[in-house]
């Protein structure tokens, strides 16, 4: 069974924009259950395409499956198949230490929220952020993209 043991964070400041060195990469990614028991999403890169089933958090972990299917597939499912709005965004990929911080900067009806994850190898994994990292929302169930498909980032008050 996969696992995913995940942190999230807000972005502070700009000033991880410095330590890019590739471009970000545009993501899209749409919703065909939002749980619970699970989440499953399609999302693609533009090059390849995913189908991911995630079941309940537990703490900061939860079963993640993932599977590669052919990009044309998914862009059938994304314009037909999915509740809310497409989730679009650019993940940037940011090396600290041994781990990589995937940094999201959405789009669309989520535009101006920046979120930035980290995956550690297990639960008891230290992890030191950066400064420029801000409050940390890993149990704020607000900043999961299934659930910024039915209230996205721009109708909060």
């Amino acid at each position: 069974m996969g696992i995913e043991i995940e942190r999230k964070f807000l972005v502070r400041d700009d000033s991880w924009r410095s330590l890019l060195t590739i471009p970000g990469v545009l993501l899209r990614q749409g919703y065909l259950a939002g749980g619970p028991p699970a989440t499953i999403r399609v999302r693609t890169d533009g090059v390849q395409a995913w189908l991911t089933i995630k079941g309940p958090v537990e703490g900061i972990r939860r079963a993640e499956f993932e599977y590669p299917i052919p990009v044309a597939d998914a862009e059938e499912i994304l314009a037909h198949h999915c509740m809310g709005p497409v989730i679009e965004k650019i993940r940037h990929r940011l090396p600290h230490g041994e781990l990589t911080i995937e940094l999201d900067e959405f789009r669309g009806e989520n535009a101006g929220l920046l979120v930035a994850e980290v995956e550690l190898p297990s639960e008891d994994t230290l992890f030191s952020p950066p400064a420029w990292l801000g409050e940390e929302v890993t149990g704020d169930y607000r900043y999961h993209n299934s659930q910024l498909v039915r209230h996205p980032y721009n109708t909060w008050k």
